[in-house]
């Protein structure tokens, strides 16, 4: 498992990027899913997100699954390639795969890395 030391991760398996306002999925979390297939943002560029509210919607071979704001605040950037090129997220989610950048993002509940691959460790597939 994959998670970089400078993002911070949520229970629901979305990271963010404090330093650029970067969000998306987690590489535990595109794992799970196996290879996606359809990726749906749902914001749009100037849209005040809150922590929790659904940003993106993901579908996978096996699964699908909604992708929320893991932090509050003005959405400056939406990854409109990710609808064309899905599997993006399977290969790169911390690079290319970003979903939404938040301007001035708020964090809700994060952990970082170290805590997140823990939490990780523990759970039942």
């Amino acid at each position: 498992m994959n998670a970089p030391s400078n993002l911070k991760y949520t229970k629901s398996d979305e990271w963010f990027d404090p330093a650029s306002g970067a969000a998306g999925i987690t590489d535990y979390a595109q794992s799970q899913l196996s290879d996606i297939v359809f990726v749906e943002i749902l914001v749009d560029e100037g849209e005040e997100v809150t922590v929790g509210k659904a940003i993106a919607s993901v579908e996978s071979v096996k699964a699908s699954a909604e992708i929320y704001a893991p932090a509050a605040g003005k959405v400056s950037a939406v990854n409109k390639g990710l609808s064309e090129k899905p599997e993006t997220l399977n290969s790169d989610p911390y690079g290319e795969g970003w979903m939404i950048k938040i301007e001035n993002g708020a964090a809700g509940e994060v952990m970082d890395s170290a805590a997140y691959e823990k939490y990780c460790e523990g759970r039942t597939h």
